[in-house]
């Protein structure tokens, strides 16, 4: 298996199945692809029907296309890539992009290019990949406390974080 398929095969486990949670922003969702996003993708309206159809093998694509790529997971240690893709699958690659430039003290302009993946080298140079990791994930949580919504999502979005960050330092 590829990195990017073990990284899809986590975040579709903590995205879950099909929702439509009224509270929810993204509205419709399976397995973690608003009905937005997957007519945005498919260039064609989805039915609830289509969108309870989505299977693993079908959005994959979509996330590797819009999410592992974009935010540069295929050229980073995988351990925090796994980090970065989850992320970016719950907030959106840009904002992925930019707490990783953050933490490694590069240029916050939301793309992953080659200073931003020379900065990512020389922090975990300087620091090690566990406290970048660390660093990254500490970052999230304070991003998640932050949301009008935390009341509501916040303690799942803090046991996603620590989920990840666990089996993130279990790859380092």
């Amino acid at each position: 298996m590829s990195t990017f398929d073990d990284a899809l095969a986590a975040v579709l486990k903590e995205e879950g199945g099909f929702v439509n949670d009224s509270r929810d922003p993204g509205g419709m969702t399976n397995l973690g692809v608003t009905k937005q996003t997957w007519e945005a993708y498919t260039r064609k309206p989805a039915t609830t029907a289509d969108m309870k159809a989505l299977t693993p093998a079908k959005v994959a694509p979509l996330y590797r296309d819009q999410y592992w790529l974009v935010a540069g997971c295929d050229v980073m240690p995988p351990a925090l890539a796994l980090c970065v893709f989850d992320f970016a699958v719950n907030a959106g690659p840009g904002r992925a992009a930019k707490f990783l430039q953050m933490i490694s003290g590069s240029s916050a302009d939301g793309q992953v290019g080659p200073a931003t993946l020379k900065a990512v080298q020389q922090a975990v140079a300087a620091k090690g990949l566990p406290e970048i990791i660390r660093r990254y994930m500490n970052a999230r949580r304070d991003y998640y406390r932050s949301l009008p919504n935390f009341g509501v999502f916040g303690k799942g979005w803090l046991a996603r974080c620590d989920r990840m960050e666990t089996q993130a330092l279990r790859m380092v």
